[in-house]
């Protein structure tokens, strides 16, 4: 079964009559544009605390500024900590109650990838629209977003009836294990909701998430028989261990291959006499010779996917080339699941309609589905099963991840006008 979106998909011209903007949606629009010079120092503040995931203050240190702001809008807040264990900080959340409309779940994440050590840690201007800002794209200038669209609804008291669920994990650039714990709260507060609107990088400015792949981990260690290397491939020694790696990394490549966005990746590979990993640290080190057969290898990957089904198939294939072994060789193969798959579902789509009106309102042009094949894991996957979701609504931007990573000012203004519309719209829907 194919999940590819097509490109008849990804040019799907979304037929929803646009509606001029209400009055009161007007005044929205005004309150945005008034605060919007407050909305990008409050970007730089936030960004200049260090909130790296392993950084647990720094990260909480951010909650407590958001923390701050929410509680002065009327929402509900607590702070989620995680066991200590775990080696992570926690999550905010903030709550408005009612029973008014759809009931949203706004997702973001307080943690970036920048840990205390690494260089270029402060908001700096490269030119009046351009910032360099270390976790401000990827995503603290989402956050900035939902905060901002949030504000000028309650200005105008129209959060008075609506069930609101802001959720900002603290660890979304490296969740905490297990999930069971790590995402029970983000779990638990989708099933209380209709829809799920995730904060994460956008992708172009008339672009919008309806799909993202699932990722998972697996590891695959093979034995072989040490032996001098002039016996390699008579029966007594066999094949060794390097061999028959390679093996089963190439009929990955041929049998496995293949289906539409599916993909899977051998990150690290070591093999030799003596073969050492950690997992902590992604390093290894191996001892071996050329004139002794590899009695040890082992290779640590990742696996992308767009539904669970997809998923076991290619597990299932996994295993199938991994059992079948070159003379005197073993192989086991283990995996890891990390974040499920989101899926393009009509209600995803739905959504999408609904923001194409939006923006085609405040004369910003059509939004069109991203392709998934070209986004990472999200928070938002987490909460896919239980409800409508649409993600991508974050800052824009380039070089996220590296130190050269950059926040567009000129579009926080534009984009967190249709977050509060769209919201809005949403909390007076049936």
């Amino acid at each position: 079964m194919k999940y590819l979106l097509t490109p008849l998909f990804l040019l799907f011209v979304l037929s929803l009559t646009a509606q001029k903007l209400s009055r009161t949606e007007k005044r929205i629009v005004a309150s945005i544009e008034k605060n919007n010079k407050e909305a990008v120092t409050f970007l730089e503040k936030v960004v200049n605390i260090n909130s790296g995931t392993l950084n647990a203050k720094g990260v909480k240190a951010v909650g407590m500024v958001f923390k701050n702001e929410f509680d002065d809008i009327g929402f509900d807040t607590r702070w989620i900590a995680m066991p200590d264990e775990m080696n992570r900080a926690g999550h905010l959340f903030a709550e408005t109650s009612g029973d008014q409309g759809k009931k949203l779940l706004l997702i973001g994440h307080l943690d970036t990838v920048f840990e205390e050590d690494s260089p270029f840690q402060t908001f700096t201007m490269v030119n009046d629209s351009i910032a360099h800002a270390p976790g401000g794209n990827d995503m603290k200038g989402g956050d900035v977003i939902i905060l901002y669209a949030l504000k000028a609804l309650q200005e105008h008291g129209l959060l008075k009836n609506a069930q609101i669920i802001v959720a900002l994990t603290g660890d979304e650039e490296s969740t905490g294990k297990p999930l069971s714990i790590s995402r029970k709260a983000l779990v638990e507060a989708a099933k209380r909701s209709d829809i799920a609107l995730g904060f994460e990088t956008s992708t172009g400015f008339n672009y919008a998430t309806v799909a993202r792949r699932g990722a998972s981990g697996w590891a695959l260690e093979v034995e072989g028989k040490r032996a001098h290397s002039s016996g390699i491939f008579n029966d007594r020694v066999g094949a060794g261990a390097i061999f028959e790696i390679s093996r089963i990394l190439h009929q990955f490549y041929t049998d496995v291959k293949g289906e539409d966005l599916l993909t899977f990746n051998p990150g690290t590979l070591l093999g030799g006499t003596f073969v050492n990993f950690d997992k902590s640290t992604s390093k290894g080190e191996v001892f071996g010779k050329t004139n002794v057969v590899a009695q040890r290898a082992m290779v640590h990957g990742g696996l992308r996917f767009i539904s669970e089904e997809q998923k076991e198939r290619a597990r299932e294939k996994m295993r199938s080339i991994v059992s079948n072994n070159l003379p005197n060789t073993s192989a086991s193969i283990s995996f890891t699941d990390s974040y499920p798959a989101m899926q393009p579902t009509e209600g995803n789509l739905g959504l999408l309609k609904t923001l194409n009106s939006v923006s085609l309102d405040l004369n910003q042009g059509e939004v069109l589905a991203y392709d998934p094949g070209k986004r990472g894991a999200a928070d938002v996957s987490f909460v896919a099963e239980y409800v409508d979701c649409l993600d991508g609504l974050g800052t824009m931007g380039t070089g996220a991840h590296t130190p050269e990573e950059t926040v567009n000012l000129n579009t926080i203004e534009a984009l967190t006008k249709r977050t509060a519309i769209l919201i809005y719209r949403l909390i007076n829907s049936k």
